[in-house]
Parts: C-alpha cells; structure tokens; sequence
C-alpha cells in the first residue's frame, strides 16, 4: 500500500518509492533516496515534523517534505 511519508504511523515500516522530482537533490545527503527502507521514529502534533529511521539513522523533516515523499508501506 502506498501512502505519503507524512501519513505513517508510529513505527510503520516501509520503502521509500518516489520522491518529488525538487526534492530529489535536498534529502539525499540526508540519506532518503528512492528503495531506501524506513521506519516512521515519532510525528510531532499540529503539522510539526516527523523523525524517521533510516541506515540506522534518524532524521527530522519538516511536513511539508515528507508530503512529497511517496513510500510503500509494508504489511
């Protein structure tokens, strides 16, 4: 199943499908590039960030990014 990065749950797993073609450049020296695995850490209330893990390592991103980043989620 698909869905934005910005609508996992706490702890989902899942892989990192697509990435919005302006976003590309920015997150991948933050490691989030397309088939990388990752797990959804924590959301943060009222459009906050979220944290995810991935390569071991986790990651704050804004919601307006996660939006545009598209995984398919495991299960």
């Amino acid at each position: 199943m698909e869905k934005k990065l910005s609508q996992m749950k706490y702890e989902e797993k899942g892989r990192i499908k697509e990435i919005d073609q302006s976003l590309r450049t920015k997150v991948a020296g933050m490691g989030i590039r397309e088939g990388k695995q990752v797990e959804m850490m924590t959301k943060q209330p009222i459009k906050g960030p979220v944290v995810v893990s991935i390569d071991r390592t986790n990651t704050s991103l804004g919601l307006g990014l996660a939006d545009k980043i598209i995984v398919e989620v495991e299960g």
